[in-house]
């Protein structure tokens, strides 16, 4: 097995009300786990892809069978995403993100554009705050399981904030109102991990 599937850094029931146990589990569980078994079945047809990280493997991306986009994507996608959130730590940016926000135009500012391309992504997909190689923030938005990392992205950069907005992310909870989900999104995110990943990302 080239991948493993990556343990939640928390419980399952670690970011309710926000996120619930029962989302939680069907989406690392089945999800995830899904994700994790197709991408090894592509990588173990290829054997150019032995021994690439999955960083890697999505910068050559577009060369590659859909089976590897999809479900690299996906892989690397739900990492990020659990890593991103968090039942504690700092509940605003600090440090060198912080000022980057403020020069985004503040924290209000970059909530309600990143909301507006979550709610905005027709069908399944990703909304994103990405640091371009200035260091600069931008918001984006990637259909399906695509990502800025993937050497096609119409909007490359390093993710620093990432939200799921395919409806297993949210629906037993929110239903329809993925605007909702945005939203109450914001409580659970982890500004200390997100603060790190900014530094890596300028350094």
């Amino acid at each position: 097995m080239a991948f493993e599937l990556p343990p939640l850094p928390y419980a399952y029931d670690a970011l309710e009300p926000v996120i619930s146990k029962e989302t939680m589990t069907f989406h690392h569980d089945k999800h995830h786990a899904a994700y994790t078994a197709k991408l090894n079945e592509g990588v173990a047809a290829d054997a150019s892809l032995a021994g690439l990280s999955i960083e890697d493997i999505l910068a050559r991306v577009s060369s590659l069978p859909p089976l590897i986009r999809n479900n690299g994507g996906g892989f690397w996608n739900h990492d990020f995403f659990w890593k991103i959130m968090g039942p504690k730590g700092a509940t605003q940016p600090s440090g060198k993100l912080a000022e980057a926000i403020d020069a985004y135009g503040g924290l209000d500012k970059l909530k309600e554009d990143f909301n507006g391309k979550g709610a905005g992504q027709f069908g399944s997909g990703w909304a994103w705050v990405i640091a371009d190689s200035s260091g600069a923030l931008k918001v984006t938005s990637t259909p399906n399981q695509d990502n800025p990392l993937m050497d096609d992205a119409k909007e490359k950069g390093t993710p620093i904030l990432g939200n799921d907005v395919w409806e297993h992310a949210y629906y037993l909870t929110y239903m329809n109102d993925r605007p909702g989900y945005l939203k109450a999104w914001w409580d659970v995110v982890n500004w200390d991990e997100t603060g790190r990943r900014y530094d890596a990302a300028t350094a």
